[in-house]
């Protein structure tokens, strides 16, 4: 005999002749095809990557000469130096076949292997952007939380519509917005946050140290987080609506369980799962959309590296900056779709 509670509570019902059960192998063929379509990304990625670069005005031969005396001749010999005297083409199958040797070049300013410069900058962006999809996703699922479940409440249209209009704000205007108020300064009012670099010129050492870098990381960070949370806000909240039209929820209400209790045990676990595979999706994006907040703030991370690739030009340094956020993004879509399909038994029929 069935309790209420079970009746209460969505369960897996024992399959029936129609049903479609999910098997290893399903889960696994399925887990392919997106493999495989993810490599065919990352290999138009690759031809467009090369191709798009060489679109930017600019010679980073001359450019790089700035301030130096060169003749045509040490320009040629530069040139030759730097592979760009070669066929378009040529130069194409070089940075292919690099490439899949793992082997990004060298930059042209900095004399130096792209894969060390990029080791060295990955730090700081992973901590700006992982500290900034932490608050996002937390802040986003608690509000979302609280306005899906009192749908139409004060509360509910006031976290919707700041959350929508931080969100549509640019995101370099926000954050030299922020910038001038909180680092700089206005009027009486003085500058509270450090808003350039990492760290201070005079960084200490130990546990004063993490403060002084958690300091550098306020306002960077508040940018990233208030263009970001509001997706998760959005999703949480939708689906969360969706859910308490369930009839579990309301048979679980009818036996007389507390509101707090129904939320917490029933309605939140089963509208958490289009945000868990949202986050996924988002990583990718989140290391992206460093770029602008890393620029502004002159935080020393990939963000960073890549727009002074883009000053020069550095080809090879734009190559390999873009190549790695734009395959970070690739990956974490496909690693989302399989965890969707995983988690989800709606979409494993589709």
């Amino acid at each position: 005999m069935t309790t209420p509670l079970e009746a209460a509570e969505p369960a897996v019902q024992a399959a029936g002749p129609g049903d479609e059960r999910p098997t290893h192998r399903g889960t696994l063929q399925y887990a392919l095809s997106k493999a495989g379509g993810a490599l065919f990304s990352i290999a138009m990625v690759i031809v467009g990557t090369f191709f798009v670069f060489r679109l930017l005005p600019g010679d980073p031969v001359r450019n790089l000469a700035q301030g130096r005396n060169m003749t045509p001749a040490q320009l040629d010999l530069e040139r030759r130096r730097l592979g760009l005297d070669k066929p378009l083409i040529d130069q194409f199958f070089d940075f292919v076949g690099d490439t899949l040797r793992l082997d990004l070049g060298t930059s042209y300013e900095y004399k130096r292997p792209v894969l060390d410069l990029i080791g060295e900058r990955i730090g700081p962006t992973l901590l700006l952007a992982g500290t900034g999809l932490v608050i996002a996703v937390s802040l986003g699922i608690w509000q979302g939380t609280r306005a899906g479940w009192r749908h139409g409440s004060r509360f509910d249209r006031f976290s919707t519509g700041a959350s929508l209009v931080l969100w549509s704000v640019p995101t370099f205007w926000l954050g030299l917005l922020l910038m001038m108020v909180f680092g700089v300064g206005i009027g009486p009012i003085p500058g509270i946050f450090p808003f350039r670099g990492i760290e201070s010129v005079d960084a200490p050492d130990g546990f004063a140290y993490v403060l002084d870098v958690a300091s550098h990381m306020v306002l960077p960070c508040l940018t990233l987080v208030a263009v970001v949370y509001a997706q998760y806000l959005l999703v949480m909240r939708s689906s969360l609506l969706e859910e308490t039209s369930q009839d579990y929820v309301t048979v679980a209400r009818a036996k007389g369980l507390r509101d707090d209790e129904v939320r917490r045990r029933h309605a939140v676990p089963n509208a958490l799962l289009p945000t868990v595979t949202l986050v996924f999706m988002r990583i990718g994006f989140v290391v992206g959309g460093a770029v602008t907040v890393e620029t502004i703030y002159t935080w020393p991370g990939l963000g960073q590296l890549f727009y002074e690739a883009v000053r020069v030009p550095d080809f090879t340094l734009m190559q390999g900056t873009f190549l790695l956020i734009t395959v970070a993004v690739i990956l974490m879509n496909t690693l989302a779709d399989v965890v969707y399909h995983m988690l989800d038994p709606r979409v494993r029929s589709a």
